[in-house]
């Protein structure tokens, strides 16, 4: 259906307003920061809207379309439908609570700067690039044309590399120009391929309005023949950077680890999970033969993503850093999902997106907590006991690993049972050595996330406080409730809501999947 009005453009237009026009009369923090998250929320509440009414698993338009068919190009439209609700969600909530986030962790981060002799970028041009970052993700969870996607997907590049650029920690310089590097021969090789398929098919238009919900336009093979192998693998090797699966990962720890907290909350479960929602959206619909072909290695490049991510950050002392590598493994859950190109696989990718989403978010902004309070404390090895102090925030944190390891009651529950009913539809039982083999994997990947996750947990929360920390003032009851922390407890809070109202995602997320799954199978 078309929205009555332009929902979806405008939940792109007047964040970017907000935050651009906010910063050059330099409003006050507070008040832009507010506005700010307010105004990105309006895409968030528009998806709930249309997902209360049951309208979602046919498709919601925006009746405004840049039409650029002239051009050989297609059409520029924006919609949601089951399959983008989840990342729409994620984005849309977790960029409007960061937004509140950033007025004291930025503000301490700019005060740390100029103690250290640097003329920092002021508050006002950190919230010009975070509603430009912002909203470049917004805008690829909404994209139905392939240049459309690319356009934003740009966008975010450039407005993330100067948020880490201007407010990074360390060797920021040298961190910014690999993340630029490594993600920018990603965005090239992505366009590369799509260029290849657009120029040949005459229209770069993936997804298409159609009466019975949303369509896809015929795979690429049908059009271009055998050189749709050629364009899949340019397409999926840059979306695999982008995601930073094992052996392309290598940039993620230092940029993630090493961006201004309330960016890497950004970072590690937005950004790089779109990569993951675009082979669905993209990926999938024109080049399913590829795929098809590819699926054994896709699970296995998951399920060696997944343990990998999870062993290394298991031997991270910093506590950032730690929570990189993490999302290296929260990658290979997507990857997995996506890769058994089941109904079920890809319907729990995107429910794993936003169950990442939350709690990556949650466990960013508690370690933002811990730099901003006890003089940038990241080390895990000097922390023990704080939940001693900080009870609020180790039951926030608790409830991040718990997003991660798929535990109820958050939705990433719901995330892992849909991706391992989608490894089992995978993998016949008429290969009992295969399904074995499987088994196996799939309990060492889980419990290596159970492992990295719950020992954190212990080395940071439980025993006794440390004497250092105990130096330092922090004791029993220091911890003080504000806004700054009443945002993590929030982004914790809503994985909880999320897993009672799972039924309302699975609904049209389950139609779009079944539409994707029906593709790869002819």
């Amino acid at each position: 259906m078309e929205a009555s009005i332009p929902v979806w453009w405008l939940s792109l237009v007047i964040p970017f307003i907000v935050g651009v026009a906010g910063s050059i009369v330099r409003a006050r923090p507070r008040l832009l920061a507010y506005a700010l998250a307010v105004s990105l929320l309006i895409p968030g509440a528009a998806a709930l809207h249309y997902l209360a009414r049951g309208l979602v698993g046919s498709g919601v338009w925006d009746p405004y379309t840049i039409d650029l068919s002239s051009y050989g190009i297609g059409q520029f439209r924006l919609f949601v439908d089951g399959l983008s609700a989840p990342v729409l969600l994620g984005v849309s909530l977790v960029t409007a609570l960061v937004s509140v986030y950033s007025i004291r962790y930025m503000a301490t981060r700019i005060e740390e700067m100029e103690a250290e002799g640097e003329k920092p970028r002021s508050i006002w041009a950190y919230y010009a690039l975070y509603s430009s970052f912002a909203v470049a993700m917004l805008g690829m969870a909404l994209s139905s044309n392939l240049i459309e996607f690319y356009i934003f997907l740009e966008l975010s590049l450039i407005a993330s590399f100067l948020l880490i650029l201007f407010y990074g920690y360390g060797d920021r310089k040298r961190i910014a120009l690999l993340y630029f590097i490594w993600t920018h021969v990603a965005g090239a090789l992505f366009l590369a391929g799509i260029l290849y398929y657009g120029l040949t098919a005459g229209s770069f238009d993936v997804a298409l309005e159609a009466p019975s919900g949303v369509a896809y336009v015929e795979p690429a093979r049908t059009i271009v023949g055998d050189a749709a192998s050629i364009m899949a693998v340019l397409v999926i090797l840059g979306l695999f950077i982008k995601m930073a699966v094992l052996g392309v990962h290598m940039w993620l720890p230092y940029a993630h680890a090493e961006a201004p907290t309330p960016v890497s909350a950004l970072l590690s479960p937005n950004l790089i999970g779109l990569a993951g929602y675009a082979m669905a959206r993209f990926a999938l619909p024109l080049f399913p033969d590829t795929l098809s072909s590819m699926s054994t290695y896709l699970v296995a490049l998951g399920l060696a993503t997944i343990i990998y991510g999870g062993l290394v950050a298991l031997r991270q002392d910093d506590f950032k850093r730690l929570l990189a590598y993490s999302s290296v493994s929260q990658m290979g859950y997507l990857l997995l999902g996506i890769g058994t190109l089941t109904a079920f696989g890809i319907a729990g990718a995107m429910i794993h997106y936003l169950s990442h989403a939350f709690g990556k978010a949650v466990l960013f902004t508690v370690a933002g907590v811990f730099i901003t309070e006890l003089h940038g404390l990241r080390s895990i090895s000097r922390m023990g006991g704080l939940a001693r102090a900080y009870p609020l925030m180790a039951a926030a944190a608790l409830l991040g690993f718990m997003h991660l390891v798929g535990m109820p009651p958050t939705v990433g529950m719901w995330s892992e049972l849909l991706i391992t009913i989608g490894v089992v539809k995978y993998f016949p039982a008429s290969q009992p050595g295969g399904v074995l083999l499987l088994a196996l994997l799939l309990i060492i990947a889980f419990g290596v996330s159970a492992a990295y996750a719950f020992i954190t947990m212990r080395r940071i929360f439980f025993g006794q406080l440390r004497e250092e920390l105990s130096r330092m003032g922090i004791v029993p009851g220091y911890e003080k409730m504000d806004e700054f922390k009443a945002v993590v407890i929030l982004l914790g809070i809503l994985g909880v809501f999320f897993f009672i109202v799972v039924n309302m995602l699975m609904d049209p997320l389950q139609t779009s999947s079944n539409i994707l799954a029906s593709i790869v199978s002819g």
